[in-house]
């Protein structure tokens, strides 16, 4: 499975740079991409500045918030878990939107108004997850913190309704615009930014797999096995949160991705060892998202949203997995 992922991967990624409002050579795109100066100069603009950084976006994107939502429903123990269903993304939604609607009303393109936003995604959604993290010491039962994090979710949605209400038009134009989500907002210049404040959160995870077998076998298997129950839980929010922050900052808040690939890449691997797992969702998720990107490339008057896309996607691998939760969620 894991060559098949590799190979949709391979496949996918030239075809985002091929498709768009003007459709390129394939041959024109090796040129490009193999740095051939014969390539045509227009083509070349279109493929370095725009095409190829929406695509190793979309890369990037899919793995974090595939690896966020594994690590909270491992963390929660419930597999209806993931980002925008506990919080995490409304929270960085929240934050984002008292940047862009209090202090500016709309993105700008300076390095300034990144980090503002960067920042305000970041606090929003560790908001959120102290909150969490701090009912989680009190509520044991995984089905009463997941209301509460729905319920802050409907507290920070709230919010932003009551930011629109009494923004400009423009920076409500702006935050709408934000919010359906995309891949093409991240010129080539920033993609080193992205590239590593998601990679570095990537990497910390895998150095948690452990820790997230033991979490498997129940809090009291895993205390009995040495396992720091507050400190695990602790990194394991704290990653799911910069990663889900960071993603909503360049991106918007893109839904499904977190909650649909983990139970896919079970299902393929037919595992819930995490050494196994947690590749095997980063691969996925890349996956996931590059497919989004091409299909948003492919209207002819511009780019189709992400969130548009998503929800077409998930749903039927989320009501196919709920029929056959009881195959799917005790693999070994």
């Amino acid at each position: 499975m894991t060559v098949l992922l590799v190979a949709a991967i391979v496949i996918l990624f030239p075809a985002c740079l091929l498709v768009g409002s003007v459709d390129i050579p394939l041959s024109e795109v090796a040129k490009i991409l193999v740095g051939d100066q014969g390539a045509n100069d227009i083509y070349r603009v279109i493929v370095i500045e725009t095409r190829l950084p929406m695509a190793l976006t979309a890369i990037l994107a899919g793995a974090a918030l595939s690896i966020a939502g594994l690590m909270l429903q491992t963390t929660f123990n419930n597999h209806l878990a993931d980002p925008s269903i506990l919080g995490i993304s409304t929270g960085s939604s929240l934050g984002v939107a008292i940047v862009m609607l209090l202090f500016g009303g709309v993105i700008g393109t300076g390095l300034g108004s990144y980090v503002s936003v960067l920042t305000g995604a970041i606090v929003g959604a560790a908001i959120v997850m102290a909150v969490l993290l701090a009912f989680s010491t009190i509520v044991r039962n995984s089905l009463l913190l997941l209301i509460i994090g729905i319920m802050i979710s409907y507290l920070a949605s709230s919010a932003i309704s009551l930011l629109n209400f009494f923004s400009t038009q423009e920076g409500v134009h702006s935050f709408v615009i934000w919010g359906l989500g995309n891949f093409s907002g991240i010129t080539l210049d920033r993609l080193p930014v992205f590239a590593v404040l998601t990679l570095l959160p990537v990497l910390l995870s895998f150095a948690l797999c452990k820790p997230l077998n033991a979490l498997l076998l129940g809090t009291r298997y895993a205390e009995n096995l040495g396992v720091n129950i507050r400190a695990t839980r602790n990194w394991l929010i704290t990653i799911s949160s910069l990663l889900t922050a960071v993603v909503t900052a360049f991106c918007g808040p893109i839904g499904f991705i977190g909650l649909m690939v983990p139970h896919m890449a079970r299902l393929m691997f037919r595992t819930s060892n995490h050494s196994v797992l947690l590749p095997a969702t980063a691969l996925s998720g890349s996956v996931i998202a590059l497919l989004c990107c091409w299909i948003s490339s492919l209207s002819p008057t511009g780019t189709i949203p992400i969130n548009a896309i998503t929800p077409i996607i998930a749903i039927p691998v989320i009501v196919y997995i709920i029929i056959n939760r009881k195959n799917i969620f005790y693999f070994n």
